[in-house]
């Protein structure tokens, strides 16, 4: 398989494209701060130089100009430019136009008691122009004043700035450029340290050991953890499987060589009852062994002990509890056995699993409809005992010895000398399914003279939650 196939996201390519676009951004916003600085720096020198060029026309009015005009060759040289126009102007107080355009006249409020030119940006035939205006005695008459105006285009001015940023655009561009290929050398550096993990993984057959967090750069220890949580998970599933299988070939090896034994019985006689005995056998053992391995299913189904999205919901135990074991009385009646149901008024809410519970709740009742004998009573009760929501069955059967009772939960465990057949596995499944509730449970007999009583303790739901 092709990992560089058309289509297939690459990390490689995100991560450059992932740099590469703020760098060409970057380029861009780089250029326009270029252009702008250029062309503050542009106007910045055009201006001194317009300063300089009114103060001159100053000097000039002042030392040459015996009749208050300007020659026709000093106009020319004031209004000369290549790629434009230069415009000049002087007014007199009293006389008016004394030469150049008529058209630049300084606007009201540009001249201050500051001898100093004043700068100011003004528009002529539709050509936006930055001029310099300055007042000046008139040399011809004491109590005339001049007003003298320097004003030029900003064509020269925006050229500059285009030239400064054309010379800076080749070197940022190299600089782009030599930066994106030192990001590329990082990141494919950056990328072959996943190949020691990607080898020690793919060396793996059935090895799900974790990882681990050594030799595993920072940046990816949480893909390495999450890896190492599924391992866990594999690992769990793998030994529940394992113990299932095993706890089968446990369990059915007894029934199914009955299953044996009582066949060969019945093929090798002759006889009717010979032959209606086996088959009383083989039904029992059939339905021993469909027994076990339901409890078998429902064991491996109770040890799973992490919770998934959905699993659990509100329940109220003061209407589900009454409910399940109303669907056990007949078993009851016919056992000849006196089941009923002793609880709290007002709801009883909890996080739970619906068909959980009724598997814990049953493998109970089955307890004591198995152990506590004909003729027995059996209680179910339910109350609330602070933060606490209490379940509790309790039969008046022979009871557990005190030795035994820490022992109740295990696996396969079954009190010694009982002459019922059971598997030992229904308070197997009742213990998985507290742990699993976030619950506990308790054992112990119900009086001196006997009796099972089991308390199964859950923490009550807060108010608060139901409502969300």
């Amino acid at each position: 398989m092709n990992p560089w196939r058309p289509g297939r996201q690459s990390l490689r390519r995100r991560l450059l494209t992932t740099v590469m676009v703020p760098l060409l951004v970057l380029l861009l916003l780089n250029s326009l701060i270029t252009y702008v600085g250029a062309l503050i720096y542009a106007n910045h020198v055009h201006d001194e130089n317009l300063i300089d060029d009114t103060l001159a026309l100053v000097q000039m009015m002042a030392t040459q100009s015996q009749d208050g005009r300007i020659s026709p060759q000093a106009q020319f040289l004031l209004e000369y430019e290549p790629e434009g126009r230069n415009y000049f102007s002087v007014f007199s107080v009293k006389e008016g136009l004394i030469g150049g355009n008529p058209s630049l006249h300084p606007p009201d409020g540009v001249f201050t008691a500051s001898p100093e030119p004043r700068l100011y940006g003004i528009q002529i035939e539709k050509h936006a122009l930055r001029a310099a205006s300055v007042m000046m005695t008139n040399p011809r008459d004491a109590n005339d004043q001049l007003e003298v105006t320097v004003a030029e285009t900003l064509h020269d001015r925006h050229v500059e700035a285009r030239q400064i940023l054309l010379l800076s655009i080749p070197a940022q561009t190299l600089l782009i450029v030599a930066v994106f290929l030192l990001v590329w050398l990082g990141v494919r550096t950056g990328l072959r340290q996943l190949d020691p993990l990607t080898t020690q993984l793919a060396n793996r057959e059935h090895d799900l050991a974790p990882i681990g967090d050594q030799a595993v750069p920072v940046e990816i220890l949480p893909l390495t953890r999450t890896i190492d949580g599924l391992f866990a998970r594999l690992r769990g599933m793998l030994a529940l499987h394992e113990r299932f299988i095993a706890d089968a070939a446990h369990q059915l090896r007894t029934p199914l060589a009955g299953l044996s034994v009582h066949a060969e019985r019945a093929q090798a006689s002759s006889d009717p009852a010979t032959i209606s005995d086996a088959l009383k056998h083989i039904q029992r053992l059939i339905q021993r062994a469909n027994r076990t391995s339901s409890q078998l299913l429902a064991l491996t189904r109770a040890q799973t002990t992490e919770h998934d999205v959905g699993d659990s919901e509100p329940l109220n135990l003061a209407t589900l509890i009454p409910e399940l074991v109303g669907q056990r009385v007949h078993e009851a009646l016919a056992a000849n056995i006196d089941l009923g149901y002793d609880g709290q008024s007002g709801p009883l809410w909890i996080d739970g699993d619906r068909h959980r519970l009724q598997e814990m709740l049953d493998n109970l009742i089955d307890n004591g409809l198995r152990y506590a004998g004909s003729g027995a009573l059996m209680t179910v009760e339910l109350w609330r005992d602070g933060e606490d929501i209490c379940l509790a069955v309790e039969d008046n059967g022979p009871g557990v010895p005190p030795a035994w009772l820490e022992r109740l939960g295990e696996r396969f465990f079954r009190v010694p000398g009982s002459d019922e057949e059971g598997s030992g596995l229904g308070l197997a499944i009742v213990q998985r399914i507290v742990e699993w509730h976030g619950a506990r449970v308790r054992y112990f007999n119900a009086s001196s003279d006997g009796g099972l009583r089991v308390e199964v303790i859950f923490p009550a739901m807060p108010h608060t939650e139901r409502l969300i």
